[in-house]
């Protein structure tokens, strides 16, 4: 009390007091008598209506000194030691205008000498023989001074709570809030602060014979006479300026009125189509009239080629010797194979063992900060800084709590109209809430051996002082505690003070320490920090708490860098949360909830529960490879002719190329993903298996020309097929390579691994598995049977035929896919689905649905789905001044600060701007600022900054000592603020100050963390604002949050960065690593596909021979399909994330096997025209093709539309599907159509050579 009466703020009373005009000199009261009756830890006034008396004390004549012209011995009608009201000064410190205008009006109540012109005692009571209390006044106000003091103060936002000022002095909403009724709750004697009633009386004229209080006031965005400026805009609207209007949102671009991108290519494929035709009936007419080959003028004649070798080019003779090389080369190198079976395999093994061996090394990467964020990327270093300047994120465990019971009711207060609270606000229920949260409080969990308890790993912003865990609950307005819950002051008419009137005061007040009741409960929590309702409330609009749907209680949980014990400790203590609520029953409430390590483990979940359907689809791809690789000539040789075995070997060799990959970049230490893992042997099992059956069924069609050894023949057909199997495999591991510079980690890695997968699995099929084609010729032409090869069979006839499918495509599918009536139509066709995806491709979304990684059965849905549903708030937000900043000076001070004298462009103002237009910045509150805060706690006007006068230690306002002093003196430059190292003196004691009922500004709880001090105290190095986002519900949403806060921030670092400087301002919330990588999703997507077509068509012009135009038809026709599988994306609601853009790269590589080999075998046809020659290669390649990727993959991925993982449906059974559809599509409809239109001139000197190497065979006749 007598901290209280001896408060700095009473200087301002008496330097406004002697101000005054002194017209009567008549007091109303003077000194104190007995106790309040109402509030009985204060006094009454004494009844007094003599002159004003002279202050008595010389302390206090001192303090009026400061104010130049004071009186020596003002007059007054206070005492020293007179304090009337013990209200939240400081609130209104931020805007002196405000503080000046609020101290006037209680300080003419108190101390005026002229109170008898507008105060009127009306009620008195008996304190002894001598003296009388005034029990009770009536207070006379203008108008207008009442209007002018609301005015001033209406915009001042009280200090770390981002709220209004008049939100904790009104007793209601600052947006409810009057001039009238806030002077009218200030001087309610029902409030708990006045120990008497006040009743004010607002008129600009004279009334009852009283002259209305009417001193003179200040705008906030005037200066005062003692040199205070005005208030900042933060706190003054009106010195803000006109409000900043969001821009306007790009219309859709249109065309009449339609989608201009639809437009444009339905015009562009409709002149397409009327051109086309014309062109292809004009020359189906020319073709008529000469009758001369079908292609007319336009393309080759179909007479036979009658050539020598001087009509070769150069660059044609050069293609043709390069593929000779190539064959003669692969020749050799097969014929070896065959000859060294045990050899060749056993060096296989070897290599293939040595390379797996790495996997004991194998590392797989299940944190998705180092799966999805690049460690050089903007947003992981700004990660890396926060942390290791201000420690890590805490880990968040939170509890949605709503309820199915239709329990509202309205509640009548003693003044004003009724209030509507819903269901989850009953007492009843906030009973069983408030069980729910102290048991989880009381959970234990072991490791290693230790009990593991909450308040072992909370967050506890006061410990040592305080170690009770932060628990942002409304139950915490009631201290965790239902006997607090219980409290109630009525009789049997009224209730005047219960937990429905606690709980409107701290939803409008969440930082008092006193809900000013008789019954004093306080709002704080029991961790010494407030719980905003915006936080702990749900399912509301506006300001309406009593109405939210929703209770909201969140465990913040200390997070740690590198402490694998500690983290330990809470992952052990969330799996026992976890266990908890999944197994809490309570019929009154319905839970949803998450807690820090829940993704993950619904990740791994999901991972583990699809084992099975991953394991089913490759086992039926096995089985397919298995069966469909042999060649049944006759039932009776069914035995024989299988090539189970050789299938199984293939499907080997295919895993260990995986396996070797894996294992040689774990001897590099580089970690595995998932996707890795998951998406790897889909893509090698593709392309491998498509070699397989081209070897193969290749042979199968071969017929052994006289006096040739299988050794020679295998050599001769791998010569023929290899180059082609080189082609597509260099093609994509290069391009699989180029895809390995992307900057996103999972891009990068499953790049790495694909390309050296996909080569070695060449490497081992150009030599293994055509060791093991020997062995298994061997065995059959020795008519043993497959698997059991020790038995031998009678000889029985042995023939060849050709097999259904090659037949097919041969005799049927080749010829009418290349009839004059078919091919136009598939050209319209697929130019027509170019042309719809060309059309929405920029309508892909961009984002991964965080719900999309979860199980079907996840708990975390619910969760997910009520946190877009009932939250009001986002994540918070850091805005972070790197080291390098000067806090010391007043111009590093004004850049920053948002008070009075700040620059209208600091840091604290634009961030404030920006929350005016949250719905366009995302940034939803005015930032904590610990700089504002510090300067208002070290004001001589606070009671707040003090030490000891013998040891220079802090001391608390709380302790009552005489030897504690204000740390600055109450002058002209004791006003100001402190600067150099008188700044950097009391910095240090702010933020150890724990907030308490006569100073709630103390830094500990608010700012401990947010200030570091470096150079043992002596300067500041990097600090930060916070804030919080708006409430995010899509990925569109966090993207643009993202961009929003760094537009903001580099602003920011234009307005107060010197030139010379090198630190920055940057935002930082937990989510921006993983949301970073959509900023560039779209320039890394068309990087990595451009960069793998240019390494296609760079390896497939020079693999082709230096054939430029099969190279870009090759690279055309994939970047159609690439572009397809963008409109099948929209169709399909496929986002375009990493994942996806994964399958991407993934597409283009398989599209290689698609296209690749039709195009080589067309382009080494030695066929008269265009359409035979694509109907050869179609025939020949178009029945492996679709034998060895179509049919073995179409099988795998029907089985994962059973997955239960909405990501796997999705990201793999969707876009896998679409990959091998569009893929087989273009690959064996419209390129052998394109072809025929627009291939490649057959090569002269490929002709020459193919004569001179048959001549004299059956296959002489075959180049004609």
């Amino acid at each position: 009390k007598t901290e209280q009466r001896n408060c700095i703020a009473l200087l301002k009373c008496f330097l406004m007091c002697v101000s005054a005009q002194v017209h009567g000199q008549h007091c109303i009261w003077y000194g104190e008598c007995g106790n309040s009756p109402k509030v009985p830890e204060k006094k009454l006034n004494c009844n007094y209506t003599g002159p004003p008396i002279p202050l008595p004390d010389q302390e206090g004549q001192d303090l009026l000194q400061v104010r130049e012209h004071a009186p020596l011995q003002p007059l007054v009608c206070c005492s020293r030691r007179f304090i009337v009201c013990k209200l939240l000064l400081f609130l209104c410190v931020r805007c002196p205008a405000c503080f000046f205008n609020f101290m006037t009006l209680f300080c003419e109540l108190t101390c005026s000498p002229r109170q008898s012109d507008f105060l009127n005692s009306t009620q008195f009571s008996a304190f002894n023989k001598s003296k009388t209390n005034v029990d009770e006044v009536t207070y006379y106000i203008s108008q207008t001074f009442a209007n002018a003091m609301y005015n001033a103060c209406s915009d001042v936002q009280a200090p770390s709570t981002n709220v209004k000022a008049l939100s904790l002095l009104c007793g209601r909403d600052a947006s409810q809030c009057t001039p009238k009724n806030w002077i009218t709750y200030m001087f309610d004697i029902n409030n708990g602060q006045v120990p008497f009633a006040i009743d004010p009386i607002f008129s600009d004229v004279p009334t009852a014979g009283m002259t209305p209080m009417s001193n003179v006031t200040f705008n906030c965005t005037q200066s005062l006479d003692d040199g205070s400026g005005p208030c900042s805009c933060q706190d003054c609207s009106e010195a803000c300026g006109p409000t900043p209007v969001a821009p306007s949102v790009l219309p859709p671009w249109t065309i009449l009125g339609l989608d201009a991108m639809t437009v444009i290519m339905w015009c562009s494929y409709i002149a397409f189509l009327l051109i086309f035709f014309g062109v292809v009936l004009g020359a189906w007419c020319y073709r008529k009239r000469m009758v001369t080959s079908e292609y007319g003028p336009i393309l080759d004649s179909n007479q036979p080629h009658s050539i020598n070798s001087g009509d070769a080019t150069c660059c044609e003779t050069l293609g043709e010797r390069f593929e000779n090389c190539l064959r003669v080369l692969f020749s050799s190198w097969g014929s070896l194979c065959v000859r060294h079976p045990l050899t060749v395999i056993l060096t296989s093994v070897v290599l293939v063992s040595i390379c797996s061996a790495g996997l004991t090394y194998m590392r797989i990467t299940t944190n998705p900060v180092e799966l999805w964020s690049s460690p050089s990327s903007r947003a992981r270093q700004e990660k890396d800084y926060f942390d290791q300047h201000f420690g890590p994120f805490f880990r968040t465990e939170q509890l949605i709590i709503t309820t199915p019971v239709n329990a509202s009711f309205v509640f009548s207060p003693t003044s004003g109209p009724d209030i509507h609270f819903s269901s989850i606000l009953n007492i009843t229920l906030l009973h069983q809430v408030l069980d729910l949260q102290t048991a989880i409080t009381n959970l234990t969990a072991e490791y290693k051996g230790e009990t593991v308890t909450l308040k072992d790993i909370c967050l506890s912003p006061l410990a040592p002082y305080n170690d009770n865990c932060t628990i942002l609950s409304v139950l915490n307005y009631y201290q965790n505690s239902h006997e607090v819950l219980n409290h109630e002051i009525a009789d049997e008419f009224y209730v005047y003070f219960d937990y429905h009137t606690h709980f409107l005061y701290c939803a409008s007040s969440p930082t008092a320490l006193d809900d000013t009741s008789p019954l004093h409960d306080a709002c704080m929590g029991t961790f010494g920090g407030p719980v905003f309702p915006w936080l702990a409330l749900g399912g509301y609009e506006g300001t309406a708490y009593n109405n939210a749907t929703a209770l909201v209680i969140t465990f913040p949980v200390n997070n740690y860098l590198n402490d694998t014990d500690k983290i330990g400790k809470a992952l052990a203590w969330e799996k026992v949360f976890i266990d908890f609520v999944k197994n809490y029953d309570n019929p009154n409430l319905t839970i949803s909830f998450s807690t820090e390590r829940s993704i993950e483990d619904e990740i791994n979940r999901e991972s583990n529960s699809d084992v099975t359907t991953i394991v089913i689809s490759y086992v039926i791809m096995f089985v397919y490879i298995s069966l469909a690789l042999g060649h049944i000539n006759s039932f009776w040789t069914v035995l024989v002719d299988s090539k189970i075995s050789l299938g199984i070997a293939g499907i080997l060799i295919v895993l260990s190329s995986v396996a070797c990959s894996l294992g040689i970049f774990s001897y590099i230490g580089i970690p595995l993903t998932l996707i890795v893992i998951e998406v790897i042997p889909f893509l090698v099992l593709a392309v491998g298996v498509d070699n397989i059956f081209i070897i193969v069924q290749t042979y199968q069609r071969d017929e052994r020309m006289p006096e040739e050894e299988l050794h020679q023949q295998i050599g001769r057909i791998l010569g023929e097929v290899a180059p082609s199997m080189f082609l597509s495999s260099f093609s994509e591991t290069v391009a699989f390579f180029l895809g390995a510079l992307s900057s996103m980690p999972a891009v990068r890695t499953f790049s790495l691994f694909a390309g050296l997968a996909v080569f070695i699995d060449f490497l081992l099929q150009i030599s293994c598995f055509v060791s093991l084609l020997g062995l298994d010729i061997k065995r059959q032409e020795a008519n043993r049977p497959d698997i059991l090869c020790c038995v031998k069979l009678s000889e029985g006839q042995q023939g060849k035929s050709e097999g259904c499918l090659f037949h097919f495509f041969k005799k049927l599918y080749a010829p009418f896919i290349l009839k004059d009536w078919v091919r136009p139509l598939v050209v319209a066709v697929f130019v027509g689905m170019l042309s719809f995806s060309i059309a929405v491709v920029n309508k892909v979304e961009i984002g991964l649905d965080q719900r999309l990684s979860m199980p079907d059965d996840s708990y975390v849905l619910d969760y997910f789905g009520n946190l877009s549903e009932y939250l009001h708030t986002g994540a918070p937000v850091y805005f972070v001044v790197e080291d390098g900043h000067d806090y010391k000076t007043s111009e590093g001070q004004n850049a920053v600060c948002g008070g009075v004298g700040c620059n209208n462009n600091s840091l604290v103002q634009q961030i404030y701007t920006a929350s005016l237009l949250n719905n366009f910045t995302k940034i939803n509150n005015v930032p904590s600022s610990w700089l504002d805060d510090y300067f208002d706690w070290v004001k001589p006007q606070s009671s707040c900054c003090r030490y000891y006068n013998t040891t220079g230690a802090f001391c608390n306002a709380s302790v009552v000592d005489k030897t504690c002093v204000h740390c600055r003196p109450m002058t002209t430059s004791g006003k100001q603020r402190p600067n150099g190292t008188e700044f950097m003196r009391f910095l240090p004691m702010f933020l150890s100050d724990n907030p308490n009922i006569k100073c709630g500004k103390g830094g500990h709880a608010a700012y401990s963390t947010a200030v570091d001090l470096i150079e043992n105290n002596t300067d500041v190095g990097a600090t930060y604002f916070m804030s919080y986002h708006s409430i995010l519900k899509t990925s569109s949403d966090f993207i643009d949050a993202l961009k929003m806060a760094r537009e903001l921030t580099d602003n920011i670092t234009q307005a107060i960065g010197p030139q010379d400087k090198t630190y920055s301002v940057f935002p930082y919330s937990v989510f921006y690593v993983f949301y970073e990588q959509y900023l560039t999703i779209i320039y890394d997507t068309a990087f990595n596909l451009g960069m793998s077509l240019a390494a296609i068509f760079v390896v497939s012009t020079v693999l082709l021979g230096f054939e430029l135009w099969s190279a870009v038809l090759v690279s055309f026709t994939i970047a159609m399909i690439l572009v397809n599988m963008f409109g099948v994306m929209w169709l399909w609601n496929i986002s375009l994330n990493a994942v996806s853009l994964v399958n991407l790269v993934m597409c283009c590589g398989i599209s290689v096997e698609f296209c690749s080999h039709i195009v080589r075998a067309f382009s080494v046809s030695t066929r008269s025209s265009r359409v035979d020659r694509a109907e050869e290669a179609l025939a020949h390649m178009g029945s492996s093709v679709f034998s060895g990727i179509t049919l073995t993959k179409f099988g795998g991925i029907l089985i994962l539309a059973l997955s239960k993982s909405q990501i796997f449906q999705i990201f793999y059974f969707r876009m896998y599907l679409s990959i091998v559809l569009l893929g087989a599509a273009h690959g064996l409809i419209f390129l052998p159509v394109l072809l025929s239109y627009a291939g490649p001139s057959v090569n002269k000197a490929k002709i020459m050579a193919a004569r001179n190497r048959f001549v004299g065979t059956e296959r002489e006749q075959l180049i004609y």
